[in-house]
């Protein structure tokens, strides 16, 4: 896997730290008892039970592997760390269409944790490349598949910790 840095808040870090526990421990000991009851169905060669938990085996191994790689480059951004008027890993940015008129505000995250559909936007989007490190007032132009975006800088505000988020997403409409 790559040697590049990544971003996470706190919350995201710890958050990160927690599903890998889960799944080292608790995971990898359900996927063992699967693959230990399907060997005593009999021959391995034509056992669909055991292909499928070794199979699950495997995938399991890989969200391991990427945690554990994510944590091992992860730069933890905090609060005091950040300068509270710029975009940044953590922040809550309201942004404005210059063509439309039409608001959004997203939470910047690290590209672990981007979910669009809930409004969470890595910090590596297109979107969160181009507000990364800028400044409320500041526009900055997006190459979209729509086409080219212009958007306003409104509102930063830092919401790192998980209740911030909540109440962040919840004011999102």
């Amino acid at each position: 896997m790559g040697e590049r840095e990544v971003l996470l808040s706190s919350h995201e870090y710890e958050r990160l730290k927690d599903e890998l526990e889960f799944l080292t421990n608790e995971r990898r000991r359900e996927v063992a008892e699967r693959i230990r009851k399907a060997r005593g169905f009999g021959d391995l060669s034509e056992n669909a039970e055991y292909d499928a938990a070794k199979e699950e085996q495997a995938l399991l191994e890989s969200q391991i592997a990427r945690r554990r790689d994510l944590l091992k480059r992860a730069q933890v951004v905090r609060p005091e760390d950040v300068d509270s008027d710029r975009v940044n890993v953590g922040c809550a940015v309201t942004i404005v269409d210059e063509s439309t008129g039409e608001e959004f505000t997203y939470i910047i995250v690290g590209a672990a944790h981007a979910d669009p559909s809930r409004k969470r936007i890595s910090y590596r989007s297109p979107v969160g490349e181009a507000l990364y490190e800028r400044k409320v007032g500041d526009s900055v132009r997006v190459n979209l598949p729509g086409g080219l975006v212009t958007y306003r800088i409104e509102e930063i505000k830092w919401v790192g910790g998980e209740a911030d988020e909540a109440a962040a997403e919840e004011g999102q409409g």
